[in-house]
């Protein structure tokens, strides 16, 4: 099969040529975008409602779209379009049927959302993995790694049929439709990748990793590592290399990879080269181009309309509500530094959505975003500020100091003497004394953030910090049905999901330090 390999590198190649190409001017070309999103859906019921007829006539269509179309997020457009489409109806936002739906991860609150995935989506998803796999062209890597196994760790591609539609992880939806010569690379295969039951599913792969040649490893990275750890006790290795020499490239997304990246070295036997992404069930929204640092570039002119809003106090409420009359801008807008919320309109239906991912420009010249957290994930009960890329940061630096691997951690926000604290549950497997740890975290949080250090002498009185095994972050996501696939624990916990782990964890007598 070595000109096979010969084929896809010399494509590899030949596309990664065009990757290289900045697009001149990112307003015309986004505005472009939108101008096909509403040709598109003109004669939808969400477009005859919004007058898209008149919008396509329009001498300034940005501003009038922003003037017209309100801001949605995932509760507003399902109650007011998408629950129509659930039910099978045609041409509600989107033209014609929408077959499928993603089951997004929903660590934003208990359920789990269910999002349109179109026909038109899935072959922007394709366009947009084809551009991110190219990007190898930058590596100097043999024609032979071209024929290497390409592990897909994602949801089961076993759908559910509810009516007229199908719904499942937006990963098993993708697998289920990719071409049918992707199959000679792609593992675990068709009847593994079936397999509803994470826990069968890992121990299905473990059986027959030893007949496979992996190259590349793509999928969260908490079930990653798991997976990893599994094979590697499994056949009594000293590390993953030992099994699959030529494993060279880790595609991973969804969360900050940064607290698993200790862990992960010590299950290689040789470096190998992380790939970030942004593949939500909304869209495929950004890939790490560049091997030189972790920004991703925003994927452009491939049926997703961006906007941004500063998130601040203006234009967020304390509970991550979107204002009304909150400022928005265009992607040639913004500035480097600055943290934004993102606002997508799709082609899959989605119109002014707030996808509910904060994120910093990391070059404006290049497009280039770092993912910073959640608009519903930070914490500020008193003005403190706090977000999910300072509590990550601290994390990691932390875990250097105490020389611990800390994958999983979640904060709350808590009464305390008529002030207010905040409660820390940190993953880790070894015992450490949780004073010393919290007071470390708290100067390392004092010295990220200025708020939180001001508050800190003010009304944010206490910080407490719970150790755990690791393993209690997996049985709970296990227990509320939110284990592998794109699931990820959330670093903020509120509300009923609060009251639940705490009684999880309180029932499992697991801790280190109660």
């Amino acid at each position: 099969m070595a000109f096979i390999g010969t084929i896809f590198k010399g494509a590899v190649n030949i596309n990664g040529k065009f990757l290289t190409v900045n697009i001149k001017n990112v307003y015309r070309s986004q505005s472009n975008t939108l101008k096909k999103l509403i040709r598109k859906a003109v004669r939808t019921e969400f477009g005859r409602t919004f007058e898209f007829n008149h919008l396509l006539k329009s001498k300034d269509l940005v501003k009038d779209f922003q003037g017209t179309v309100p801001f949605y997020d995932y509760d507003s457009i399902y109650k007011d379009w998408w629950h129509k489409c659930f039910r099978g109806e045609e041409n509600i936002t989107w033209p014609k049927k929408v077959k499928y739906f993603a089951l997004s991860s929903g660590t934003s609150g208990a359920p789990s959302k269910q999002i349109p995935v179109s026909s038109d989506m899935l072959q922007s998803m394709r366009r947009a993995g084809i551009r991110h796999f190219c990007t190898l062209s930058q590596l100097k890597v043999p024609s032979s790694f071209y024929e290497k196994n390409i592990l897909l760790l994602g949801g089961s591609t076993y759908l559910s049929q509810i009516g007229n539609v199908f719904e499942g992880d937006v990963s098993g939806i993708l697998t289920k439709n990719m071409p049918g010569w992707v199959y000679n690379f792609y593992k675990p295969g068709k009847v593994i990748s079936l397999e509803r039951d994470w826990n069968i599913k890992l121990d299905q792969i473990t059986e027959e990793a030893k007949d496979w040649d992996v190259g590349i490893i793509a999928g969260v990275p908490a079930w990653v590592h798991i997976l990893l750890e599994k094979i590697i006790n499994h056949y009594h290795l000293k590390h993953i290399h030992e099994l699959w020499p030529n494993f060279m490239i880790y595609a991973h997304g969804g969360v900050t990879f940064e607290p698993y990246k200790s862990g992960f070295s010590k299950l290689l036997g040789k470096e190998v080269l992380y790939m970030e992404t942004y593949l939500a069930s909304e869209g495929f929204l950004a890939y790490q181009k560049k091997y030189k640092h972790n920004a991703m570039q925003l994927v452009l002119r491939n049926g997703i309309f961006y906007e941004f809003v500063p998130f601040n106090e203006e234009n967020f409420t304390s509970d991550g509500e979107i204002r009304d009359g909150a400022l928005v801008l265009t992607v040639e807008a913004v500035k480097e530094g600055e943290e934004y919320a993102i606002l997508i309109s799709t082609c899959a239906g989605a119109w002014r959505y707030l996808i509910g991912d904060t994120i910093r420009f990391f070059s404006v010249k290049d497009y280039e975003i770092i993912i910073t957290g959640r608009t519903k994930h930070f914490l500020s009960l008193c003005g403190e500020h706090l977000s999910v890329d300072n509590m990550t940061s601290a994390i990691s630096i932390v875990s250097g100091e105490f020389g611990i691997d800390i994958k999983e951690f979640t904060v709350a926000g808590i009464p305390y003497d008529n002030f207010f604290a905040h409660k820390w549950y940190i993953g880790s497997d070894k015992k450490i004394d949780p004073h010393d740890l919290r007071d470390r975290l708290d100067k390392v949080l004092m010295e990220l953030n200025d708020d939180y250090a001001t508050e800190r002498k003010a009304a944010l009185k206490e910080v407490f910090v719970e150790i755990l095994p690791n393993k209690i972050f997996y049985d709970w996501q296990e227990k509320i049905g939110k284990i592998g696939g794109s699931h990820k624990f959330p670093r903020v916990l509120r509300n009923e999901q609060l009251e639940d782990w705490q009684r999880f964890a309180k029932g499992k007598n697991y801790s280190f330090t109660r």
